[in-house]
Order: C-alpha cells, then sequence, then structure tokens
C-alpha cells in the first residue's frame, strides 16, 4: 500500500528527490541497499535523490528509475512520475529525443561483460574434427602398408642364416641325380648309386619342431639345431653329416629323390652321411 504520510510530504515539498530520499531514511534503508534490491546503481539513485539529472542516464531510463524507486519505498509512483516530469530540464530532453535515433542500451542496470566471450564456429570444429580423422585414416594406411613390406620382405625358410639361404636360392639346375650311402645308427650303409657332383641340393622337409644338424664336406653348416616347420632347400658340397632327433618329423630328398630313413633310425634318431 502506498504511505498516505509519503503523499502528503511529497503535495508539501514539491520536489520527488527529497521525498524518496526522506523515505528510504525513514525506513531505516541504505542507498546500496536500495540499489541491491532493485538492480539499479547507487550513484543513480542518489542522483534521483537529489534531483542531479546530468547524473541520470536518458530521461526515459532515469524516469522508470524514480518510478520503482517509489513502489520500492511505498510512495505513489504516478506523483513521483508528475513530479519528475515536471521537474526534468527541457534541454535534457530535447538531447535525448536526439539520441533517439540510435540503438537504445540500458543504462544504470547491472550488465554482464559479454567482451570476453568466446565464440565458436560450427563450421570450423567440424572442419577440424575431419582433417584429424583423416590424419588418422592416412596413418593407419602408412602403418599397414609398412607392415606388408616388411612381410613380402621377410625371408620364406625359417631357422636359416643368410648364407643358408642364399646357398638354397642358388640351386644348379644341371645336376642330374647322385649317389646315396648312408651309415645310420646300426652302422650300415645305403647306396643309391649315380655319378659323383661337386655340389648337390638336399631338400629337408620337416613337419613339426626338432633338432636337425647337417654339415658338407666343407665344413659349412647348412642346418644347426632346432627347426620349425617348414620346407628347406639346401645346396652344398657332398658328403653331408646328418644328424636328426626326431625322424618322424622329418623326411629329405637328395637331388629330388626321397630318401628312406626307417631302417636307419634307433630310437627315432638317426645319424648318417650322404656322398654321391
Amino acid at each position: 500500500m502506498t504511505d498516505p504520510s509519503s503523499n502528503n510530504q511529497l503535495k508539501a515539498q514539491g520536489s520527488f528527490g527529497a521525498t524518496l530520499q526522506q523515505a528510504r531514511k525513514s525506513k531505516k534503508i541504505s542507498l546500496k541497499e536500495a540499489a541491491g534490491e532493485l538492480f539499479i546503481l547507487e550513484r543513480h539513485l542518489e542522483a534521483l535523490e537529489n534531483e542531479d539529472f546530468a547524473g541520470l542516464p536518458q530521461v526515459t531510463f532515469a524516469r522508470g528509475f524514480a518510478i520503482n524507486y517509489a513502489k520500492f519505498l511505498d510512495l505513489d509512483p504516478v506523483r513521483i512520475a508528475q513530479s519528475f516530469d515536471a521537474a526534468y530540464p527541457n534541454e535534457l530532453k530535447a538531447q535525448s529525443m536526439s539520441n533517439t535515433v540510435t540503438p537504445l542500451r540500458p543504462m544504470g542496470t547491472l550488465q554482464r561483460d559479454s567482451s570476453n566471450r568466446i565464440r565458436f564456429n560450427p563450421l570450423l570444429i567440424i572442419a577440424i574434427i575431419a582433417l584429424i580423422i583423416l590424419a588418422v585414416f592416412l596413418f593407419r594406411m602408412v602403418t599397414n602398408a609398412s607392415k606388408e613390406d616388411n612381410l613380402a620382405a621377410a625371408p620364406v625358410v625359417d631357422g636359416l642364416t643368410e648364407s643358408e639361404q642364399a646357398q638354397g636360392a642358388a640351386i644348379d639346375d644341371q645336376i642330374s641325380g647322385a649317389g646315396l650311402e648312408g651309415v645310420g645308427a646300426s652302422g650300415s650303409a645305403l647306396n643309391l648309386g649315380g655319378a659323383d657332383s661337386s655340389t648337390a641340393t638336399l631338400s629337408v622337409n620337416v613337419t613339426s619342431n626338432t633338432n636337425v644338424n647337417i654339415t658338407d664336406a666343407s665344413g659349412n653348416s647348412l642346418m644347426d639345431g632346432n627347426q620349425t616347420s617348414g620346407n628347406y632347400e639346401l645346396l652344398g658340397t657332398p658328403p653331408f653329416d646328418v644328424q636328426i632327433d626326431d625322424v618322424n618329423s622329418v623326411s629329405l630328398t637328395l637331388n629330388q629323390e626321397p630318401v628312406s630313413l626307417d631302417e636307419y633310425t634307433a630310437d627315432n634318431q638317426a645319424d648318417f652321411t650322404l656322398t654321391p
């Protein structure tokens, strides 16, 4: 409700500023407290009480501040507005009217500072994500291509040194036939017949891991130690010294002729010599 005594004071004094100030003090409210409740700057409330129109924003906003202030203090807002209009200088009204051609900006109220606000462009974010995906895709392609090249360059035959593989790759196609003389674990001899040759091709097929040692007449170790499953082509100078730990896991071919190892096996092991 509007305070009747405050309205009487307004009529008597004719000063809306003094009325506002007297009403505030009678309610024991500080300018700071009133500014916090109304969200109006403290200096603008003080300018209203002192009728310092130069310290107020444009007339429209200043008049609104006066009406809100009057309501807050339980005064008659219509009478305060009339008194404000009567006291407001004409020259300031003219200036306010000339400023209406520009966009109005609220003055005296609390505002958030948006100058430091960061704005993100959605298209830019999408482009960055697309570039990251493309980079990952290209990296995987290059990595997979490198792995394929390494696999292609890997030796086909496992368990052989580079020199042994080179010997196996240099097989002489002109070699035809060879004799086989074997001394098995029982000391008996095997002779397959054939012409002498300076080199011979020995094929070794391993079906499961086992120790196979083969040395040629020149003392070159063509196969040594544990061998994994696979086919091995060896080229060397006969005779060959052959030692096999598990005969059931190994088969031999000399110059494309299979060699039977059954009768030269003791405890599934064999130790014999191959010679032209």
